[in-house]
C-alpha cells in the first residue's frame, strides 16, 4: 500500500507543512526493541504502513565470515555491530531481524525522494523489460528525453549534458573539461572539501582520512575554507541559514567582514602557490563529507570573480546540495547567486541507481571535443535514464524540493534549541534537508568532542530506531540529510531520540 499524499498531482499538492497522516498501526510487529536504555523511555517510533518481508539469506555470521575473506578491509561500516540492512521503503529501513529505522542519511545523501518509491520503481522495471543497455554507439529514446528533461532545470549557457556513473567519474571529467578549456593546469579546492576518491579527484579532496602517501592529483591546490564557526572568522549574521552559529560578529546587513577576510585569504593562494592563469576552482555550495559547513553570504561570488580573472572556469559540485534538497532553490550554486561554467551532480540524482553528469556551455564542450573523443560505455544508459526521469517527475509531482524548505526549516530550527540546552553541542546549522550538529568538548574551546564520546550518542541514536551519517575532519560532526519525503511528525521522532542520546552520555559524562 502507498500512501496516496506522496503521489498527487503537482496543482493537488498539500500547502507546506500539512501533515502527512499514516494509519494508525499496531508497531508490535514492526519494531523489536534492540536495548533498554536505563530508565528513560524510549521515544515513541512513527507508524508505518509497509510490511517488510521476512528475511531469509545468509546468517549474520556468515555476512561477516564473507565480508573479511574477500571484501574491501577498509573499516567504513557504521556502529560496533554493523546492521545487515534488507529492506527499504520511502524513509523508513529494514534490518535481517525485523528492527525498523528511520533513515536520516539516505545511504550517504542519495536516496533523494524515498528508499523503492512506487513510481520510480515502476519505470525501473518497464525499462527492465524493454532494454537495459546499447552504449552510446546507439541512439536510444531514454537519454535524450533525460536530457532534455535535465537541461529544463538549469540556466543558459548549461546546456551541454555529459552522463556518467558516479560523482568521481563526474568530477575527473569536469577536471579535464577546465584544463582543455584553459590551456591551463592549477585547480583550486577547499580544505576540507570532498569531491570523490579517484586518482584525478584525490588531489581536490582535502580530507586527511582520503590522502595517501604516493603522489596523486598532481596540479590541484587547497586554498582556506571559510568556515564561519571553526574558521578564524565569522559570527551570527554570516551565513544563509535559518540558524546561525552563537559567535559574535559585528557585520552590518548589507556587508560581512568575515567574508571580505576570507577573500584575502583566497587572494592570497591565487598570489603564492598556482601560476598566474589556473584552469579552475571547485567548490561544493555546502560542504557535505566535512560536515555540512557553510560559508560567508558573498564568499563565492566573489571568488568566481577572481578565478575568472586568472582565465580560470567555475565548477560547483551539487552531488550533494542538488535536486532541491536545500529548499530554497533546486540547485545549490544558486543560493550564493553565482552562475558556474560547470555542473556536476550524482547522488540524488538517480535515488541510489548509479548514475552521474556533468553539465556546461557549448563553448566549454567544443573545447573538450577538439583535445580528445570523450566515451563513456555505461554513461547515459537505459536504465539509469528512465529511473532519472522517474525522479524528476516524483520531485516535481510531490513537491519534495517545498517539502525539503517546510519540513528541514522546522527540523533545523528545533535542532537549533538542543544547541541552546548542551553544552556539547556546538552548532548547529544547514539548509532544507541538508544539516550539519557538530559536537564540541565546550562551546568555549570548539574543541571536537573525542571521537569515542560521538561514537556513543551515535550508536544510542541506532538502538532508539534512528539512523545518522558523520563527517567533519575529526568525525565530530553529525550529518542529517533524510529522503525528501520526511515529514514533521518523522523530524518529532527524530528530534526526541537525539535529545535523549545526549541526556544519556551528559549522564555517563557525570558518573
Amino acid at each position: 500500500m502507498t500512501l496516496a499524499w506522496r503521489h498527487l498531482p503537482r496543482a493537488l499538492c498539500l500547502p507546506p507543512g500539512t501533515p502527512k497522516r499514516c494509519p494508525s498501526l499496531n508497531l508490535g510487529v514492526f519494531w523489536t526493541s534492540v536495548t533498554k536504555l536505563g530508565l528513560h523511555t524510549k521515544p515513541r517510533m512513527p507508524p508505518c504502513d509497509f510490511i517488510p518481508e521476512r528475511y531469509q539469506s545468509l546468517a549474520y555470521n556468515r555476512i561477516l565470515d564473507i565480508h573479511k575473506q574477500h571484501l574491501s578491509p577498509m573499516v567504513t561500516a557504521y556502529f560496533q555491530k554493523p546492521l545487515l540492512l534488507h529492506q527499504g521503503h520511502m524513509e523508513w529501513l529494514f534490518d535481517s531481524e525485523g528492527n525498523r529505522y528511520l533513515d536520516f542519511f539516505s545511504g550517504i545523501v542519495t536516496v533523494s525522494v524515498g528508499h523503492c518509491h512506487p513510481k520510480v520503481n515502476a519505470a525501473a522495471q518497464k525499462q527492465l523489460g524493454r532494454l537495459w543497455h546499447t552504449s552510446a554507439v546507439f541512439f536510444h529514446p531514454q537519454i535524450h528525453e533525460y536530457a532534455e528533461k535535465l537541461s529544463s532545470l538549469l540556466p543558459e549557457p548549461l546546456k551541454v549534458i555529459f552522463l556518467t556513473n558516479s560523482g568521481s567519474e563526474a568530477n575527473d571529467l569536469a577536471m579535464l573539461m577546465a584544463r582543455a578549456h584553459s590551456n591551463n593546469t592549477d585547480i583550486i579546492s577547499f580544505r576540507g572539501a570532498y569531491h570523490g576518491c579517484s586518482p584525478y579527484t584525490l588531489g581536490l579532496t582535502n580530507v586527511g582520512t582520503f590522502k595517501m602517501e604516493l603522489s596523486s592529483g598532481a596540479g590541484c591546490q587547497a586554498t582556506m575554507c571559510p568556515d564561519v564557526f571553526r574558521g578564524p572568522w565569522g559570527g551570527s549574521h554570516c551565513r544563509d541559514s535559518p540558524v546561525q552559529t552563537v559567535r559574535k560578529c559585528s557585520c552590518a546587513p548589507d556587508s560581512c567582514q568575515a567574508k571580505d577576510q576570507y577573500i584575502e585569504q583566497f587572494k592570497d593562494t591565487l598570489n603564492t602557490t598556482v601560476a598566474k592563469s589556473i584552469a579552475g576552482f571547485f567548490a561544493e555550495p555546502i560542504q557535505g563529507v566535512n560536515g555540512v559547513v557553510q560559508y560567508p553570504k558573498g564568499f563565492l561570488k566573489e571568488a568566481f570573480e577572481l578565478v575568472r580573472e586568472r582565465g580560470g572556469v567555475c565548477i560547483a559540485d551539487e552531488v550533494q546540495t542538488g535536486f532541491g534538497r536545500l529548499g530554497s532553490h533546486f540547485w545549490g550554486f544558486q543560493s550564493h547567486g553565482v552562475l558556474p561554467d560547470i555542473v556536476t551532480m550524482a547522488k540524488g540524482i538517480g535515488n541510489g541507481f548509479p548514475m552521474a553528469a556533468v553539465v556546461t556551455t557549448p563553448e566549454i564542450a567544443k573545447s573538450l571535443e577538439k583535445r580528445f573523443l570523450h566515451f563513456n560505455t555505461f554513461g547515459g544508459n537505459p536504465m539509469a535514464c528512465a529511473i532519472g526521469s522517474a525522479v524528476l517527475g516524483v520531485i516535481k509531482e510531490d513537491c519534495l524540493q517545498e517539502n525539503s524548505q517546510e519540513v528541514g526549516t522546522y527540523m533545523l530550527l528545533k535542532f537549533a534549541k538542543l544547541r541552546d540546552e548542551f553544552e556539547i553541542v556546538g552548532d548547529v546549522r544547514g539548509k532544507g534537508l541538508m544539516i550539519g550538529i557538530e559536537m564540541v568538548k565546550d562551546k568555549m574551546s570548539r574543541q571536537p568532542l573525542p571521537r569515542e564520546e560521538v561514537n556513543q550518542i551515535h550508536e544510542d541514536c541506532k538502538h532508539m530506531g534512528l539512523l545518522i551519517g558523520r563527517g567533519g575532519i575529526f568525525s565530530q560532526t553529525f550529518r542529517i540529510a533524510p529522503p525528501m519525503c520526511i515529514t514533521k511528525p518523522e523530524v518529532d521522532f527524530a528530534v526526541e531520540v537525539f535529545h535523549s542520546a545526549l541526556i544519556q552520555h551528559m549522564e555517563r559524562r557525570a558518573k
